[in-house]
């Protein structure tokens, strides 16, 4: 590999006249954002199960919200998809991957609900 190619690509370089798109997500600030999140999203269900100190109605709405905003946190921080960019395709896979955690979600409860109706002893 030619020595001036080799400066070119490792120094950020234009080679060639091609121009290299820069993403403002793809940076380590975004990433320790969305981690920082993760963890804080991950931390007060956990907080407030281990208490066992709110009825548990309270703590599913709780761990619910938190889970929905952590999926939230994971397709803006980690998947980097938002309404700005691609022309609305990227609001498109967040409104079907919330399609498909709610099938996923409403289905097993189903399941599971028909399970326990079915192995009652009568």
């Amino acid at each position: 590999m030619d020595l001036s190619i080799y400066h070119c690509l490792f120094d950020g370089g234009n080679l060639m006249g091609i121009e290299t798109h820069t993403n403002e997500h793809n940076n380590v600030k975004s990433y320790l954002i969305g981690f920082i999140f993760s963890l804080i999203l991950t931390g007060i269900p956990y907080g407030i199960v281990m208490s066992n100190k709110l009825s548990k109605t309270t703590m599913t709405s709780v761990v619910l919200t938190c889970a929905l905003l952590q999926v939230v946190v994971h397709l803006i921080y980690f998947l980097h998809l938002d309404t700005k960019s691609e022309n609305g395709w990227n609001i498109l896979a967040i409104v079907f991957s919330l399609i498909v955690i709610l099938i996923i979600v409403l289905g097993s409860l189903w399941i599971m609900g028909h399970l326990n109706h079915n192995m009652m002893v009568s």
